[in-house]
């Protein structure tokens, strides 16, 4: 990053060591983008880099700026945009990604598991690819999406995760009609909750530890909540059975729950990040019962089909349940770790 100004944003050092710093001001480049963020959404992979300096097997190797779900407005350009870009002074939501367009993957139609992708806020790679949380930053300039007409910024933060909830719902085929069983209500399984009833889902079912949480999740759309660790008390039908189930915890036990409850010949999604290692699951389910077990990574074209979504339905803003300024990091990342006090945590950039 080069420029004069300072702006200020949320760099990772380490396990613990997350400091708000005075970054120097970026200047785009052919191709580039300026935009001034006004709100991040705080994900639990930046939560990860927090507490552990890593994600899975992605370890800081170096300073890194957090944050992968971000909006704001256009500043400038550092070449003459393509005409089709957003003009300066449009708000946008900045797509994470950019594939490298030549892999096995891409060629393929599968973008978003591209080997070689960069993904804002990560540290799968190295240099680490920076990532959001700053009041100014530079993306390529086809990372940008305008925000369609009536959805404001705050609610648009919702975007990148709304796309990996409809991902993984699209992962599950069709479940317009069908049962589905989500386990985990965090942010992620909350729009897991929002995609599948927008696909049409006739019954949804959501399984979470925490009471509050689950609040979240009728919020969502949610027809049935049923608290994890005692589903007796909580009235499961003894032959309790689902058409789809969407493992949104990143626990084993959630994927336990998936495989046992899901019907015969049903599918199950593992969205959530199970912990790096080998992780014992009932396989023997898988084989007697033909179950489909899938995996479901990001998003691509996903994105804009959230920001549609997020346009026509303002129930999504009861998922954001904090406001806080960037100045205040800290105090953001604690609440965002705490889900008995909280669902989608927003940094407010103040741009």
């Amino acid at each position: 990053m080069k420029g004069a100004a300072g702006v200020l944003g949320c760099v990772a050092h380490g396990a613990g060591d997350l400091r708000v710093e005075e970054l120097p001001a970026p200047l785009p480049g052919p191709g580039q983008a300026l935009v001034a963020v006004r709100y991040g959404g705080v994900c639990g992979s930046d939560l990860h880099y927090w507490r552990h300096g890593g994600v899975g097997d992605f370890l800081l190797r170096e300073p890194m700026l957090l944050g992968h779900e971000v909006v704001g407005t256009v500043v400038a350009y550092g070449s003459s945009p393509d005409a089709s870009a957003p003009a300066p002074g449009t708000a946008v939501a900045v797509h994470p990604a950019t594939p490298c367009g030549v892999c096995t993957e891409c060629s393929d139609g599968r973008r978003h598991v591209c080997r070689d992708t960069r993904y804002l806020g990560s540290a799968a790679r190295f240099p680490h690819v920076q990532g959001g949380f700053a009041a100014r930053i530079v993306v390529p300039a086809g990372q940008l999406r305008p925000l369609p007409e009536g959805l404001e910024l705050r609610r648009a933060a919702l975007a990148e995760p709304l796309s990996v909830a409809l991902h993984a719902v699209r992962r599950a085929g069709a479940v317009s009609g069908r049962h589905v069983l989500v386990t985990g209500s965090g942010p992620i399984g909350c729009l897991v909750v929002a995609a599948a009833r927008a696909a049409g889902a006739a019954l949804i079912t959501v399984t979470d530890l925490l009471p509050a949480a689950l609040e979240y999740a009728r919020l969502a759309g949610a027809d049935t909540v049923v608290r994890a660790d005692d589903p007796a008390d909580a009235g499961w039908p003894s032959e309790y059975e689902v058409d789809v189930a969407v493992e949104a915890s990143g626990a084993a036990a959630g994927l336990d729950t998936c495989l046992r409850l899901v019907r015969r010949g049903g599918v199950v999604v593992q969205l959530g990040m199970l912990p790096p290692g080998p992780t014992p699951f009932a396989g023997n389910l898988v084989v007697s019962r033909e179950i489909e077990l899938r995996g479901a990574l990001r998003f691509d074209t996903e994105f804009d089909e959230a920001l549609r979504l997020l346009a026509a339905e303002p129930a999504f803003d009861g998922l954001v349940s904090a406001v806080v300024p960037v100045t205040e990091t800290a105090s953001a990342f604690g609440l965002a770790a705490d889900r008995g006090r909280s669902c989608k945590v927003l940094l407010d950039f103040g741009s």
